[in-house]
């Protein structure tokens, strides 16, 4: 369609549109057929072969056609190849007749703008009239067959005078290596050279060799270009996984093949790859905020076949409640449970919590079950218990089944009834009292009274009385002023339970019953003390008694009765004890001296273990020690004053040994307390103003030495009351020695923060930094926790020959309330130290084997 110009444009661009139709016009003019390939006259031999190229341009393109004598070529003899869109044309004569194929030959090209010809002569010799030179082929090329994407050589080898001139003909048609972008060549030798074979290479090749003689072809050399064929596989199979609700997952999928198949995903019948987006060989699914399980498909095609791989991604989720428990046997000590699982997906294991009805305690729990079905043994027998189960897998424990309720079986009493007692009515009649057993382990059916008057003969001998379901009976027909003992079992269902302890009551009205519960107790080197439980009256004394004046280290045995204006009650069986070996402590020293305060020490032997109280007495003041301790710290003591101190036991009527130890306090140094500034320095450190740390004697080292101070259940911290000498520093002091980072491990392993060097000056400083995470002589000074309260004293270590120290007040509370970001301190030490030592364990293992197997 022309282009339309508005008017108003005419007068300005028409000259120039002119033009550029003209121009254009002039651009699309037709153009008459001329020859770009013209044949040539050629000599060949009878019974061979001729070609004769020929090739046209022109627009439109020309059509190139053989003729004879005017007339179309038509025989059998006779082919033409078109090529170029028939632009160009192979007139090929096999074989050569002679003389009848000896001709002129006309190449027509025409179009619609005109039809031009040209000539070629053919002149044909039998192989008795070829002139000396007429090329001969030497070494035809031969059949070949190589692999796409390889190097294929046809060899071809001719001779003549002149040398001939070789060219290729591949399926009829003139082989043109320019064409082919350098990956096709002739070599000198003649030989033809394909570089990265193709399927297209594939075909039938001759070789011909042309001189001023003539022209002979070769034989002709089919070259057949294999693809390798191999069908898809899958070299990486997409994964199944298990993800999270609303997680993510990348799945892989690869496949090789030959040809390189195609890889596409699929969910169902949906295909998640577009079509025209498909990826050879390798496919990641990219899936997002997962809600629900499902199955993807990876697909690999190509024309060797479509092959198929499936991942499941499954959402994971807590495991559902197992069906309610099923009891399937029970006994007195054991209940055994069914369930059903209740879950489609494995869980990993079951978890079994039960608890007895009777008591209020906590759940007991049984974990790692991999069965449906689980024996709980250590229960009471005659107990009702409430029984659930639950479900584990990879996430956690899903919601406990519906419980079941049932009860243990009985069995027989586990221990005898309890407070056993009996006392006369007359002369002749005792009535028999007892409580139920603490363990009856069913319903008790019964009693059984056992007494006798000889007690050594075997129970089966004794007297027996049998009670229903009550706590006390009468036994009659006893003999007058004897003495009898008696013993009492409870039963179940199942069997006796345990006899009691035997007790004995004397058959004379009035005097009182037998005490109960005799029992001794060593209380000293020297005493024991004997209690027991009253009888029916109270009497002086009434359940204890400490007997005096014994030797230490003995066996005693004892025995009681109860009194009365009647008479002599009955006595209790033997009981034995034996007083506590004579023990002094030794190695009394002392451990620190401070101004206001003295730390004492002793040592006992490891087998030691008594109550026996000590005394320490110094300056007519006595302090009662517990007889277990080995340290005690005196304190509000005057500085720089004498002292002497004794340790002896008190709980020996003759004294027994005394040790003693002298020490002088320290000098009264560092009075003043460290003071807080109001307001935090520019970089919102906190500011401690130092007391002034002149001394009358040689100071090795100040100490700057933080108190955290822990909460109170009500949210409050504490107020230091005291000075610093009043505490316990023993173990503070042993840090002095010890390098910082050992303390500080040490440290963290406590629930509840303790003191700790935060500084060592050779010179007190006047101001001091808390919490700046610097070192000063070879200590952290720790940064300070928001929100956490501290106080600080400083503590001097005094150049004397005992270990003597002074201490300043306490300094005033103080914290961090808006601090600036700390670096976190690293808490990789402490796991060197548990590591550390697996590892040389299993290296040394490794040693061991490896040296087994080598003398093997």
């Amino acid at each position: 369609m022309a282009p339309t110009w508005r008017p108003s444009v005419v007068s300005v661009v028409g000259p120039v549109g002119l033009f550029l139709v003209l121009l254009a016009r002039g651009c699309l003019a037709e153009e008459p057929p001329r020859f770009i390939r013209e044949p040539k006259d050629q000599i060949g031999v009878s019974g061979g072969v001729a070609s004769f190229v020929c090739q046209a341009t022109g627009d439109p393109k020309p059509r190139v056609t053989w003729n004879k004598k005017g007339k179309k070529v038509n025989s059998q003899r006779f082919e033409t190849i078109d090529f170029d869109e028939s632009s160009g044309a192979v007139l090929r004569i096999q074989p050569l007749r002679t003389p009848r194929d000896e001709n002129v030959y006309e190449c027509v090209a025409q179009n619609s703008v005109g039809e031009i010809t040209v000539h070629a002569k053919l002149t044909v010799l039998r192989e008795d009239q070829l002139p000396p030179g007429f090329p001969n082929i030497d070494m035809g090329p031969q059949l070949k067959v190589v692999e796409r994407t390889r190097t294929a050589t046809m060899l071809c080898a001719a001779s003549g005078n002149p040398d001939p001139e070789i060219t290729w003909f591949k399926d009829f048609l003139p082989v043109d290596p320019s064409a082919s972008n350098g990956r096709i060549k002739q070599l000198r030798s003649g030989a033809l050279q394909i570089e990265s074979s193709e399927e297209t290479d594939q075909g039938k090749y001759e070789c011909v060799a042309t001189n001023s003689a003539g022209v002979r072809y070769s034989s002709p050399a089919n070259l057949y270009v294999r693809v390798r064929r191999v069908a898809p596989r899958f070299s990486i199979l997409p994964m199944s996984h298990e993800i999270m609700p609303g997680g993510n997952v990348n799945i892989t999928c690869v496949a090789v093949g030959s040809p390189m198949p195609y890889v596409k995903w699929m969910q169902g019948a949906e295909d998640l790859t577009p079509e025209d987006d498909m990826p050879v060989g390798r496919n990641v699914l990219e899936l997002t905020d997962v809600k629900d399980s499902a199955n993807y498909t990876c697909v690999a095609m190509s024309s060797l076949g479509v092959i198929e791989a499936v991942a499941q991604i499954t959402v994971k989720s807590l495991p559902k409640a197992p069906g309610t428990p099923v009891v399937t046997e029970n006994t007195a000590t054991s209940i055994t449970v069914t369930w059903d699982s209740g879950n489609p997906d494995p869980v990993s294991y079951y978890v079994i919590e039960y608890k007895s009805k009777s008591q209020d305690g906590p759940y007991q729990i049984k974990e790692d079950i991999t069965t449906t079905r689980y024996s709980i043994g250590g229960l009471s027998p005659n107990s009702e218990y409430e029984i659930w189960v639950s479900a584990v897998n990879s996430i956690g424990q899903g919601p406990p089944s519906e419980s079941v309720v049932t009860r243990t079986g009985e069995q027989a009493p586990a221990s005898a009834p309890r407070n056993v007692q009996a006392r006369m009515l007359s002369a002749t009649t005792m009535i028999v009292q007892w409580e139920e057993p603490v363990e009856p382990n069913g319903l008790i059916r019964g009693y059984r009274v056992y007494y006798t008057m000889e007690p050594e003969h075997p129970v089966g001998n004794w007297q027996k009385h049998n009670v229903d379901d009550s706590l006390l009976t009468t036994v009659g027909s006893l003999l007058e002023d004897e003495t009898y003992t008696v013993r009492v079992l409870a039963f179940t269902s199942v069997g006796d339970g345990p006899l009691s302890d035997p007790i004995q009551v004397k058959t004379q009205q009035g005097v009182p019953g037998q005490p109960m519960n005799l029992r001794a107790e060593a209380k000293s080197e020297t005493s024991i003390g004997l209690s027991w439980s009253e009888v029916g009256r109270t009497f002086d004394p009434t359940t204890a008694f400490v007997v005096e004046d014994l030797k230490p280290n003995t066996e005693y045995a004892f025995r009681l009765a109860a009194r009365s204006p009647q008479g002599l009650g009955a006595f209790t069986a033997v009981v034995r004890q034996r007083t506590l070996q004579a023990i002094s402590p030794k190695n009394f020293k002392v451990k620190m001296i401070m101004k206001t305060s003295v730390l004492l020490s002793w040592e006992f032997p490891d087998n030691y273990n008594s109550p026996t109280p000590y005394k320490i007495q110094y300056n007519g003041l006595t302090l009662d020690v517990d007889g277990r301790t080995t340290k005690k710290l005196i304190t509000h003591l005057k500085p720089h004053t004498f002292y002497n101190f004794v340790l002896t036991n008190r709980g020996s009527s003759l004294g027994g040994l005394q040790q003693t130890v002298t020490a002088r306090t320290a000098f009264n140094m560092l009075s003043g307390k460290p003071s807080v500034a109001p307001k935090p320095d520019n970089d919102g450190s906190i500011v401690v103003y130092l007391p002034d740390g002149q001394s009358p004697v040689t100071v090795q080292n100040y100490f700057i030495v933080m108190v955290p101070l822990r909460k109170s259940r009500g949210g409050q911290f504490p107020i230091l009351l005291g000075s610093p000498e009043d505490m316990d520093l023993e173990e503070l002091i042993q840090d002095l020695s010890r390098l910082q980072r050992r303390s500080l491990r040490h440290s963290r392993q406590l629930e509840v923060p303790r003191p700790y060097i935060a500084a060592r000056f050779s010179i007190l400083p006047a101001v001091f930094h808390p919490g700046n995470q610097k070192q000063y002589g070879g200590f952290d000074n720790r940064g300070l926790e928001p929100g956490h309260r501290y106080v600080l004293f400083v503590l001097a270590v005094l150049q004397k020959n005992e270990p003597t120290f002074a201490a300043s007040p306490f300094s005033d509370p103080f914290q961090l309330d808006n601090p600036d970001p700390q670096p976190i301190v690293d808490g990789e030490e402490g796991l060197i130290w548990v590591i550390g030592p697996v590892l040389a364990v299993v290296f040394i293992i490794c040693i061991v084997i490896a040296i087994l197997l080598y003398k093997k």
